[in-house]
């Protein structure tokens, strides 16, 4: 059990009872607390070799989780790497008002309004350039919830290639990005969005919030070197992770919770303490409603869209086979972790599969080792060298 379960799992009823989390929050933290529990099931490898067992057991796969969490940001960011078209990349940040984060916190289908702000902003710019020909083009958009200091701020990160397909299916190269133009076209979009869908109520912020951004909201679009060879290491920062490391864990003492993190205005190191309850708040207001896409792509790298031909033939089979390779389990801990979790600790030997088990009862060791020899035909009687389990006598 990590630092992370550790401090749920003591607080789990108070949680309950005094926060009344969201359906989503309750199954995405029942989740991380029992992800790699024995005796949830998992499944068994033994060494066709020398007789050693190893038993694995599930993982949660929930983005909630640090170590899930991991796990999808690298297959996600694998997959996605293989998606884009060959060009140089923009790396652009969309912000709001503090003013208007408390509505997105408490009405939560307000962050849909992001997405399609952003969407309407970036697809307005480029046609711009050239209205005759349709000018598209094709852009990824991440919603992150969270500052480094955990609260609450609701931004998105958007992955837009510095060009574009015309209606002749010609790519154009576009260098110069109007920054005043999407800072106000930013802010008029989403400010409607939110009157349209709050009604008239929302009158009096939408004016104040006018008065006191002339310059529009802030929106961070320099060029950045992100090149092909450069994008991956864009799209694995901010693509998906998960709200806190472990590592930014420094203590906790059953009552308080004491983590850092780099300020984001200086970069000075910060260390902040607070009461478990308030750092489980915290993280879980970032976990997001069941189904709710946080990563959304538009233009031609949307999937629906005819033109997904050039994509198409910009990934090739053989690139098809190495991304497929990522997403098996052995494979994605050999990359990420830099050893074999199927080496045999013993005599070196790759372990095979055994057998699954779902919340199984106990199975007595001469039961399995003949499995074992039966199913890969073993001659001698080699020495079993079980991991330690609980579920096994």
């Amino acid at each position: 059990m990590n630092i992370l379960q550790k401090i749920f799992s003591d607080h789990f009823e108070e949680m309950i009872y005094l926060q009344h989390p969201r359906d989503s929050v309750i199954e995405n933290v029942e989740k991380m607390i029992h992800c790699g529990n024995p005796s949830f099931g998992g499944a068994m490898f033994a060494c066709p070799c020398c007789g050693y067992f190893k038993f694995v057991p599930f993982r949660c796969h929930s983005r909630f989780c640090p170590t899930c969490g991991n796990m999808y940001s690298i297959d996600r960011t694998t997959s996605m790497s293989f998606k884009l078209i060959d060009v140089q990349h923009r790396h652009c940040v969309f912000t709001i008002a503090r003013e208007l984060r408390p509505f997105f916190l408490q009405d939560r289908s307000l962050l849909n309004s992001l997405f399609s702000s952003v969407n309407s902003v970036v697809s307005r710019m480029f046609h711009k350039d050239n209205k005759s020909e349709l000018f598209t083009p094709g852009f990824i958009c991440v919603l992150h919830s969270f500052g480094r200091d955990l609260k609450w701020n609701p931004h998105i990160h958007c992955l837009v290639p510095e060009g574009g397909v015309g209606s002749s299916l010609l790519w154009r190269h576009k260098k110069h990005f109007n920054y005043k133009l999407l800072r106000d076209s930013f802010q008029t979009a989403l400010l409607n969005e939110l009157h349209k869908r709050l009604g008239d109520s929302f009158k009096n912020v939408k004016s104040h919030i006018y008065a006191d951004h002339n310059n529009g909201f802030y929106v961070r679009a320099m060029p950045n070197q992100c090149n092909p060879s450069q994008v991956i290491k864009y799209i694995g920062r901010y693509l998906g992770r998960p709200v806190i490391a472990t590592s930014r864990i420094d203590s906790y003492d059953g009552v308080c919770v004491t983590f850092h993190y780099n300020r984001h205005e200086d970069n000075q190191l910060i260390t902040e303490t607070i009461y478990a309850l308030d750092f489980i708040s915290r993280l879980t207001q970032h976990i997001p409603e069941k189904h709710f896409k946080m990563i959304r792509y538009y233009g031609i790298y949307a999937r629906h869209r005819q033109s997904d031909l050039l994509l198409r033939r910009a990934i090739s089979k053989e690139k098809h086979k190495i991304y497929l390779s990522f997403n098996r389990w052995r494979d994605s801990i050999l990359h990420s972790f830099g050893y074999d979790p199927l080496k045999c600790p013993s005599c070196g030997t790759t372990m095979l599969f055994l057998e699954l088990y779902f919340n199984h009862k106990p199975v007595p060791l001469h039961e399995l080792y003949e499995k074992a020899m039966r199913k890969y035909r073993c001659r001698s009687p080699a020495p079993l060298l079980l991991l330690s389990h609980p579920s096994f006598s």
